[in-house]
């Protein structure tokens, strides 16, 4: 058996992922909500102004950034 730890709060578990069962709905919720976020920003923003108006810790927004999902996003931010 093979233990992963949580990017996001540093537990211990055995399911594949970068996130423990307890934190992938906060994941998820919290990159929908960046989605959004960009999606309805016309300008360049920095990854404090994001965290700051969407409430998405940089350490957060930095590991979503470095996701295939972001990589359409990413030169939009300056990071």
């Amino acid at each position: 058996m093979q233990f992963n730890k949580c990017s996001r709060c540093g537990c211990f578990y055995t399911n594949s992922g970068d996130v423990c069962p307890n934190c992938e709905p906060k994941d998820t919720f919290e990159m929908n909500k960046l989605k959004n976020y960009l999606d309805d920003s016309d300008t360049n923003c920095s990854i404090e102004s994001i965290s700051y108006n969407t409430g998405i810790s940089i350490k957060n927004l930095n590991r979503y950034f470095s996701m295939d999902t972001f990589v359409d996003y990413k030169n939009n931010v300056q990071l």
